[in-house]
């Protein structure tokens, strides 16, 4: 063993895998695929894009939109629904 052998496993380890699924691409097709999908993902890594998702902002939220209101009386649980006469 030298150690020039674990660096080319941790590579081929990190190599990004890539299933063609339909059609038969070429060798150079393939290639270039290859080379946007290092490019992008070098791209990445340069500007540190640990993918963070915007805080949920729970006070506009759909459940917490006014509502009509509901008036006591004959009918009203179901007039609250939007149904009439059911």
């Amino acid at each position: 063993m030298t150690g020039a052998e674990p660096a080319e496993t941790t590579m081929d380890a990190l190599a990004p895998v890539v299933r063609i699924v339909a059609g038969s691409p070429t060798d150079e097709e393939l290639a270039a695929t290859q080379a946007v999908i290092a490019a992008v993902l070098a791209e990445q890594a340069a500007a540190g894009a640990a993918r963070v998702l915007p805080p949920v902002d729970h006070w506009s939220h759909a459940a917490r939109a006014p509502r009509a209101i509901v008036y006591p009386g004959a009918g009203a649980w179901s007039a609250s629904r939007g149904q009439r006469g059911c």
